[in-house]
């Protein structure tokens, strides 16, 4: 039997101003700990700005979100613009501040943002197929304001919810490593670090998102 595989699409490096690397990481792991295969994507556009993560403020330097995710995937990466759904058995979004300044513009203007034209081609073309998505901590704004009939967790925070609710979607209150499952539009997410977790709790939520993916691909 063909392993199942799936694409792990990154915005960039590191939490402030790119993908979550413990998120990335760990979806990584579970793909693997559970028989499949992944491929490592990301758009080739420049990131929103730079944050030196030791102080936790914006730089003057100007960086690449492909070339970024780079260094998570070991080199082993493709630009999202290449990416087919029919080549996939599914596709995944861990998070970080990344996925809200580099894929989309929420983080800047929330409910107005507009998610960037290939990310929304992935996601529009993977749910056309009848794919799964998953998303993961702050990943499933982007999939309710691409997709909006969704039903989705960011898990508890008031503000994220309300947006994710005026993009038409539902939003249902999650704790450390749950999951929610919307069969319908084959859709899975979890909160991650959108709640104060331990790395442990990451792993557990990670895992059990991927399951779910898995299980309906």
């Amino acid at each position: 039997m063909k392993k199942k595989s799936f694409a792990i699409v990154l915005s960039g490096c590191g939490v402030y101003d790119g993908a979550e690397i413990h998120e990335a990481v760990f979806t990584m792991l579970a793909i693997d700990q559970q028989g499949a295969d992944y491929q490592l994507f990301a758009p080739n556009i420049s990131q929103m700005h730079v944050v030196d993560h030791l102080s936790g403020n914006p730089t003057k330097e100007s960086r690449n979100v492909l070339v970024e995710a780079a260094r998570i995937a070991r080199g082993k990466i493709t630009s999202l613009a290449e990416y087919k759904a029919q080549s996939y058995d599914g596709l995944i979004f861990p998070g970080g501040f990344g996925v809200a300044k580099n894929l989309c513009t929420f983080a800047l203007e929330g409910t107005n943002c507009a998610v960037d034209p290939i990310v929304e081609q992935a996601i529009t073309e993977t749910h056309k197929a009848s794919k799964p998505i998953g998303a993961l901590c702050i990943s499933p704004v982007l999939i309710a304001k691409v997709l909006q009939k969704v039903d989705v967790t960011i898990g508890t925070d008031k503000e994220t919810a309300e947006a994710i609710l005026a993009f038409g979607a539902t939003h249902s209150k999650t704790n450390h490593g749950e999951v929610v499952v919307d069969r319908k539009n084959k859709i899975v997410t979890t909160p991650c670090y959108m709640l104060d977790s331990t790395i442990k709790q990451i792993y557990d939520g990670a895992f059990n998102l991927v399951e779910k993916v898995m299980e309906l691909s």
